[in-house]
């Protein structure tokens, strides 16, 4: 049986020094429901502790340190971590990341441009409204159905247009940066840089979370579908 490709990490390795080394984890973390005071204990004890799938936090936390490095043939993955993680990261982008964002944003706009603060608003809750319909789209219809394609309980079968869903989303928030870079007139600088800040951090974390979709949960979700096939 094929196996995914951990890369750097490893469950030997302490949890400390992954955070140290790669501060992004402390989001894969939280995701999973870890808390920090782990002391000197490895990424399998830590993760023993919280319950946590041990392979399915080191394939995340691996695949976002480098996504383009990252192949997928089989993989010892828990669907049901993945899907645990996933909903949790819904939850941070549409109820802590992007209210947040959004908050700055209109807080640090020149209060002398009126209508343009209006239309860049209007632009960033756009991208915002994408988002929102396609996180709870798979949490509402493709977590749902993957359930049922592990329990063999019979169900049609959702869109699963990730890839191309994904790359619109992405799309829309390159966009909204480069256009509010090159000709928004900003007054406070070191309000707008922050907000831009945020903005380029978010992008680089949605893109990590898609990438994890389209890399980790997608082919499961295929070779759940082989398998009742071949059942048939």
């Amino acid at each position: 049986m094929g196996r995914y490709k951990l890369g750097k990490y490893k469950a030997t390795d302490s949890m400390s020094h992954l955070v140290s080394e790669s501060y992004f984890a402390l989001l894969v973390m939280s995701r999973f429901g870890i808390t920090m005071g782990f002391k000197d204990k490895s990424i399998a004890e830590v993760c023993a502790d919280y319950s946590v799938d041990t392979n399915t936090f080191l394939a995340v936390v691996n695949l976002m340190r480098n996504h383009n490095n990252i192949s997928y043939s089989d993989t010892n993955v828990s669907i049901e971590s993945l899907m645990d993680y996933l909903q949790s990261s819904h939850s941070y982008f549409l109820k802590y990341r992007l209210p947040e964002i959004r908050t700055k944003l209109a807080n640090g706009l020149n209060k002398d441009q009126i209508e343009l603060n209006e239309a860049v608003l209007s632009y960033f809750d756009k991208f915002v409204a994408e988002v929102k319909k396609h996180m709870l789209y798979e949490n509402k219809k493709i977590f749902p159905y993957v359930k049922a394609l592990i329990n063999n309980d019979n169900q049609v079968k959702p869109s699963l247009l990730f890839n191309k869903q994904h790359e619109q989303i992405e799309n829309t928030l390159s966009e909204f940066k480069e256009i509010f870079i090159k000709y928004y007139p900003a007054k406070n600088s070191n309000e707008i840089n922050s907000v831009l800040f945020d903005i380029f951090s978010c992008e680089k974390d949605l893109a990590s979370h898609n990438a994890v979709e389209d890399t980790l949960f997608m082919p499961i979700i295929e070779q759940l579908e082989q398998n009742r096939t071949n059942k048939l």
